[in-house]
């Protein structure tokens, strides 16, 4: 029997319900993300590292276009 996936929600959810946003799952070597309002839906999954990767690259800084 597998496991139930731990879902966890953004602390940027937002107001309300905190509807209005993504989720995502740690599945050790993946990571699942998915439309809250439609849970049921689609579920992308990516490489931990390449999701990592991702992260980093929201959190630097970018230039300003000119």
């Amino acid at each position: 029997m597998t496991p139930p996936i731990s879902w966890k929600k953004s602390s940027y959810s937002g107001g309300g319900e905190g509807n209005d946003c993504m989720e995502i799952a740690d599945l050790c070597s993946r990571v699942a993300v998915r439309d809250s309002k439609a849970p049921t839906r689609a579920t992308l999954t990516f490489p931990a590292g390449t999701f990592a990767a991702f992260l980093d690259a929201l959190k630097s800084p970018h230039p300003t276009p000119r």
